[in-house]
């Protein structure tokens, strides 16, 4: 059976390998097959995507795939991930459907896959799902008086802001408070302004004219140099920025320091324990920054380290009953509110912080990061990590660094590159022991 689902459901180039409009066809007349019960009420997708110019033709094949096997379809346009996920819940679809490549270029793209609790599809029905892809499609295809009807609706922008506002206080506003907003051309175009602004806030917005090709170009999470400018440009309090499917968040304080992932979970657990709303404690990931470790080490606040990629965090956070998760690319679950990541409601929930005027910087930088250095290196097979010649040089670079700091060598799970991360205050050890592995990856 062919493997279709990675960490993060499926991502690819698009018209190459995986995503084109027959492969998510396909995908629509498997899910649709794998829920539909002709002795039951008819089942229920809902749809969201980003702003990527492919998803123009990937929604209506997925659309025709799901509607040709009898399930009704629901259609929101562009909405952020989690939005996605509440909606789900909330209407008690059967599954959600997010059209997305989160941060990546606008040409890649793919699907993220919820179920009716708003969770990531499990590994199980995902295994389910590809079994029927393998399977002719004609069979699967449903009498022409039984199929799916389709509707779209506009009440998703809406509907999201609603929930999110619910997680707070009736009279918590924004009216003293002006923001950069960088929304990546992203699916958080519509969303991000609208709530803020309807909090009261003075919006500055950057990355909300999406053109099918600029989604994450040059702006957003992956870019906050953007936010740092305007922050100091316009005297703003603070800038957020986010990501493609708006689930990651990066934020910058009032004098232009970015605070990444790991700063925004140091804060963000330290205040939910004073609060008393910490429950059990935190997960980062490999990636997350040794600081962060020391820092919840001193504080008594147990610290769990998951492998990268949201799902793994989830899954981590779940067995250990802890409900405060994340990585340090900003990509944060608030357990508390949401079962995926956020970066809205991660800025609303740091925001309703700074409402007593207090400055954004006086919130953060509780640790002092650890030197990091990340390579991405872009490679043709990713299996090269599993070469004796680059085993022999990771084992030679760890041996060198122990002690001192500690090195990660892994495959990307969105993107064909190797991802070479170092940590330590040795920083001339540092770049040693990134080219000793650097040397045995071929691009």
């Amino acid at each position: 059976m062919k493997k279709y689902f990675g960490t993060d459901g499926i991502r690819g180039k698009v018209n190459k390998g995986v995503i084109n409009g027959e492969k998510f066809f396909k995908f629509g007349l498997a899910a649709g097959t794998y829920f539909t019960n002709p002795k039951k009420i008819k089942p229920i997708a809902v749809i969201a995507k980003d702003t990527r110019l492919s998803g123009y033709t990937l929604e209506p094949a997925l659309v025709s795939g799901l509607s040709s096997a009898g399930m009704h379809v629901y259609t929101f346009g562009p909405l952020p991930t989690n939005g996605l996920a509440m909606i789900t819940k909330l209407m008690k679809a059967n599954m959600g459907i997010m059209i997305t490549a989160s941060h990546n270029p606008y040409d890649d793209n793919g699907m993220k896959l919820f179920g009716p609790d708003g969770m990531k599809l499990s590994d199980n029905i995902e295994k389910k799902i590809e079994k029927i892809i393998d399977a002719k499609t004609e069979k699967h295809l449903i009498q022409p008086e039984k199929l799916g009807r389709v509707k779209r609706l506009e009440t998703g922008t809406d509907l999201y802001i609603d929930i999110l506002k619910k997680n707070f206080e009736k009279n918590f506003n924004l009216k003293s408070i002006k923001i950069v907003l960088d929304c990546a051309n992203g699916a958080g175009y519509k969303a991000g302004p609208k709530l803020l602004r309807s909090l009261g806030a003075k919006v500055i917005c950057i990355g909300t004219s999406p053109n099918g090709l600029n989604i994450n170009q040059n702006c957003g999470s992956t870019f906050p140099k953007k936010i740092q400018s305007a922050v100091k440009k316009y005297k703003a309090h603070i800038g957020i920025a986010l990501d493609g499917d708006a689930d990651r968040v990066i934020l910058c304080d009032e004098k232009g320091t970015i605070i990444d992932g790991d700063q925004i979970i140091a804060m963000l657990a330290t205040r939910w324990r004073q609060k008393k709303l910490l429950k059990g404690g935190v997960v980062g990931t490999l990636m997350s920054n040794y600081g962060l470790e020391k820092y919840f080490n001193q504080k008594k606040i147990k610290f769990e380290r998951a492998d990268v990629g949201d799902r793994y965090v989830k899954e981590v956070m779940k067995k250990n009953k802890f409900n405060l998760g994340g990585e340090q690319s900003g990509h944060i679950i608030l357990g508390k509110f949401a079962t995926t990541g956020d970066g809205l409601l991660v800025a609303l929930e740091v925001l309703f912080s700074l409402r007593k005027k207090k400055k954004t910087s006086s919130l953060f930088n509780l640790f002092k990061l650890t030197p990091q250095i990340l390579e991405n290196i872009a490679v043709k097979d990713k299996n090269i990590i599993n070469s004796l010649k680059c085993k022999r040089a990771i084992r030679e670079a760890n041996q060198l660094i122990k002690n001192q700091g500690r090195m990660l060598v892994r495959k990307s799970g969105t993107e064909s590159k190797i991802r070479i991360m170092g940590e330590s205050a040795n920083k001339k050890l540092l770049q040693k022991c990134i080219s000793i592995i650097k040397k045995t990856i071929h691009k």
